[in-house]
């Protein structure tokens, strides 16, 4: 008999349904929050409130499209941290009644094991074990996979991750939010000519911040000389950006396969949507005889897909979650 779960998302400031039956993802929906634009940055009090309005209308077009009724779900699984407190509140709260009430299964998830697991929701799968980089807003990691649910955080940020970087950057351009695909579609009609110096982190963690404070101090003053600089150099700009956080990451990651001899190598998360650090890992992949995965578009960003994935191999060992569970803000990836 097939099993059908219910997925919802709620971390941030997308919140997200998907029904996903025996491992596949038969729909995945996501309602985005544009009102956090305005403030250059997500606002949490206001991204809880989005969620409640957009929670139900999610969860009824998620059925409709996948041709579901609530009384066909075998469980429902939810983001339970890392994430926004308020926002992670709201999609535990409202699943916590929901499964009550239709007398199904609760399945907690870690969203940065969603992350990694999204590899799952289509072909080709990557054997265990293999390295992912994880990459995100709020996030960057290595991590070894040997199993659904053995996972080892290898290297991590010590301060901000690599989509801080490159919003914090884009903020110093002037450019909007989020700011990571913008400086993406820039850095494409550019020529990376500035150079900024790459952290001397030891071992396999990561630190964005003396990137960013390089970049405000180049920005500062290359426009003393030449006030319209920015105007005249936006592309390049963005292109040296982009090269030197892609750089990081690789470099990084290459130390990873080497040290942990292991040559399956994925991205997850969402600056994975990113053109130039997937042209890189294919590149390394090309060089260093590794098998590369690269995930589709919309299991980057936040997705209840990716949730949904990672609750189905929970439903598989009957791993249910208790009513009295409570939202984590910073849920470690090897507690869950």
């Amino acid at each position: 008999m097939s099993n059908i779960i219910l997925a919802i998302e709620s971390s941030c400031d997308d919140t997200s349904v998907a029904i996903i039956k025996d491992a596949n993802v038969i729909s995945n929906v996501v309602a985005t929050q544009k009102i956090h634009e305005e403030y250059g940055g997500v606002v949490p009090e206001v991204a809880s409130r989005k969620h409640e309005e957009n929670i139900v209308p999610t969860i009824y077009q998620a059925l409709k499209q996948a041709e579901v009724k609530l009384a066909d779900i075998s469980a429902i699984g939810i983001t339970r941290g890392p994430g926004l407190l308020g926002s992670l509140m709201v999609g535990l709260s409202f699943v916590k009644g929901l499964a009550l009430s239709l007398e199904i299964p609760l399945i907690e998830v870690n969203h940065m094991k969603a992350h990694v697991l999204a590899h799952f929701a289509e072909l080709p799968h990557p054997p265990f074990p293999f390295l992912c980089l994880t990459v995100s807003g709020g996030h960057t990691q290595i991590v070894k996979i040997t199993d659904y649910d053995q996972m080892e955080v290898i290297g991590e940020t010590r301060d901000d991750a690599a989509g801080e970087a490159f919003d914090k950057s884009g903020k110093l351009l002037g450019l909007g939010y989020p700011a990571g695909p913008i400086i993406d579609k820039l850095a494409q009609k550019g020529v990376p000519r500035f150079k900024f110096p790459i952290p001397k982190i030891p071992g396999l963690d990561f630190s964005f911040s003396g990137i960013k404070t390089a970049i405000r101090y180049f920005l500062r003053d290359e426009i003393k000389k030449n006030p319209n600089f920015l105007n005249e150099n936006m592309e390049d700009i963005c292109a040296s950006i982009q090269t030197s956080i892609v750089n990081f990451l690789m470099a990084k990651l290459k130390r990873a396969a080497r040290e942990h001899n292991i040559s399956h190598v994925a991205i997850a998360g969402g600056v994975s949507a990113n053109s130039h650090l997937r042209k890189e890992l294919v590149n390394a992949a090309d060089k260093l005889k590794w098998k590369a995965y690269i995930p589709s578009f919309q299991f980057c960003t936040d997705n209840a897909g990716m949730i949904g994935i990672a609750a189905h191999y929970k439903f598989l060992k009957k791993d249910f979650a208790k009513l009295d569970i409570a939202p984590s803000a910073r849920l470690p990836i090897s507690k869950n």
